[in-house]
């Protein structure tokens, strides 16, 4: 039996957690193979009910400090478990762990000019910085691995202009629509209300706890010109995140896209819904008319599958990445054009025939994306790690 230790500290929000909540069920279920999941302990509690082939270890690493705690303390962990494999799910390989070593990379921002760019425009020197050094080490660690996974072939791509000649995978992320909807308890009471408040409305959905590579501010930007577009329409963009300081994961400051929304007179427009557990969140796409996102980097953009799976037509800025999701099923602009946002926006909800196409085609496209089949190529590839030692052990 493969014994495979999964190092998952780094699995607090976003896509780190949608990760690890999908996997961990398809992991349980594959034959022949032992999961050990080093997690935060408040993450520990959503994970219940497993065969014995998965064993949890919580450990909490002090914010700011986690990288180094690892290199520390991980190698003693996968030792101690007797290992065969680990894989790094947190974007930072081990320099040695011992045994053979997956990374998994999702996370662009280490490698975008864009972000670098956009810091600096905000004068946000210390991040700039703290960026610029983590970027180093996710250099650094796609040499240390023996095999980098990136969720797109794009990013694949993106990782292998600076990788040298280190193995670099691309296995998409997945999508399960049985977890992702099986959730039937009603949103709460508040959330209702604001969405009935908005019920008669065109409806654009975000979902993204606040950031900056997200570009929200080019979203917001947009409202004001589909309002003059649309007259006579009432339009509401639905955000999943709060805009205000310690509303959010993480250290962003949401005190630009406030202003802006402030500024441009349009908070009649914003419906700041705030963070909603991930099993009610089908509710929320169901209830949208439009997904929008003019992120201007990213690695594989699971809102857009979850949209796709929803029948909720997509406008996305146009990235390699997100072609690559969508294919010709979404509308793109280019992903700073607040004008061109709008205008796509504009044009589809003119024409109802077009968004229920887009939502029936999405909604095929959807089914390409599989969390099942994400895991038996991981376990495909981990195997292949160990087969060579395996064959000189024995």
């Amino acid at each position: 039996m493969m014994r495979l230790f999964i190092n998952a500290l780094a699995a607090n929000a976003g896509g780190g957690l949608t990760y690890i909540r999908n996997v961990v069920p398809h992991l349980a279920e594959v034959p022949d193979l032992f999961s050990i999941i080093a997690l935060s302990p408040d993450l520990r509690q959503e994970f219940s009910g497993f065969a014995n082939n998965v064993d949890f270890l919580e450990f909490r690493a002090i914010p700011g400090r986690r990288v180094w705690l690892e290199q520390l303390e991980l190698p003693r962990m996968i030792r101690r478990h007797g290992a065969d494999i680990l894989l790094s799910a947190g974007n930072f390989a081990l320099r040695r762990p011992g045994v053979p070593q997956i990374l998994l990379s999702r996370n662009s921002i280490y490698f975008s000019p864009d972000f670098f760019k956009d810091l600096q425009e905000r004068r946000e020197y210390r991040m700039w910085l703290d960026t610029r050094m983590r970027g180093v080490i996710a250099r650094r660690s796609i040499r240390w691995a023996d095999a980098t996974v990136a969720p797109s072939e794009a990013f694949a791509n993106e990782l292998r202009n600076c990788g040298g000649d280190a193995r670099i995978v691309a296995i998409p992320h997945g999508f399960d629509r049985q977890a992702f909807c099986g959730d039937t308890s009603p949103l709460a009471s508040h959330l209702e209300a604001k969405l009935r408040e908005a019920e008669n409305s065109l409806k654009l959905l975000l979902v993204s706890h606040y950031n900056y590579y997200r570009n929200f501010e080019t979203v917001i930007r947009a409202l004001p010109i589909l309002r003059s577009r649309l007259r006579g329409h009432s339009i509401k963009l639905l955000l999943t995140c709060k805009l205000a300081p310690g509303a959010n994961p993480g250290s962003y400051n949401p005190a630009r896209a406030a202003s802006l929304v402030r500024d441009l007179g349009i908070s009649d427009m914003v419906v700041e819904l705030g963070a909603l557990p991930y099993r009610q969140l089908h509710h929320l796409y169901r209830r949208a008319n439009v997904y929008v996102t003019a992120a201007y980097t990213e690695t594989f953009a699971h809102p857009l599958v979850e949209a796709m799976a929803s029948n909720l037509p997509v406008v996305a800025s146009d990235l390699a990445v997100h072609r690559e999701i969508c294919g010709e099923i979404a509308v793109y602009f280019p992903r700073f054009s607040a004008e061109a946002l709008a205008e796509r926006v504009a044009g589809l909800a003119e024409s109802p025939e077009s968004m229920r196409s887009m939502a029936a085609e999405g909604e095929k496209r959807s089914h390409q994306f599989s969390w099942k089949t994400h895991v038996e190529k991981i376990v495909d590839l981990a195997r292949d790690l160990i087969g060579p030692k395996a064959a000189i052990a024995q």
